[in-house]
């Protein structure tokens, strides 16, 4: 694979509902940084990130997305400096060489809260009990599983979203990219 030199490179994981997805979109569009984002709509939904985290397990399947992921990581479209994904071992499997690493994280109680504020206003009817189930189910297997698991890297910054709205978490991780970037 050919890779394009001098471009940004934007890496970001974190469990479910932590706002990975969210931020990620958010720091596409930041103009100084002028990156792609891999995530779209469909894939944001809470079936996608079930079924992600149970189809994950397989070799097979990583292999096939690995290499998806890692010709959009280094081979964004021309008109872009770089690009920002977000996934379970983008930090360390797909893109180590990252210029911005991001792990977000959040109490489980705090994450399930916003998913059912979330499918509450998609008129979905599901109890908090249920969503706080299908926000830990995944949890679980994401950081025990074999297979790339969820995990944080020593070079990635933690920033933990419990107590800060999607505002202030975007504000400080764009602190941190505009002061690298304007240096």
């Amino acid at each position: 694979m050919i890779k394009r030199k001098n471009i940004i490179k934007v890496a970001i994981y974190s469990p479910t509902a932590a706002w990975a997805g969210t931020l990620a979109k958010a720091i596409s569009k930041i103009k100084t940084l002028k990156v792609k984002d891999l995530a779209n709509k469909a894939l944001l939904s809470d079936e996608v990130g079930t079924e992600a985290s149970i189809i994950s397990k397989v070799k097979s399947t990583r292999r096939l997305v690995h290499s998806f992921q890692l010709n959009f990581a280094y081979n964004p479209p021309k008109n872009y400096k770089g690009s920002c994904l977000d996934g379970r071992d983008i930090t360390y499997n797909i893109v180590p060489d990252a210029d911005f690493k991001f792990f977000i994280t959040g109490d489980v109680k705090t994450r399930a809260l916003r998913r059912y504020k979330e499918l509450k206003s998609l008129k979905k009817e599901i109890s908090f009990q249920e969503v706080l189930k299908i926000i830990q189910k995944p949890d679980k297997s994401d950081y025990n599983r074999k297979v790339s698991p969820l995990k944080k890297t020593k070079d990635s910054v933690l920033l933990i979203t419990s107590k800060l709205t999607k505002r202030a978490c975007f504000l400080k991780i764009k602190k941190i990219i505009d002061g690298k970037i304007n240096t």
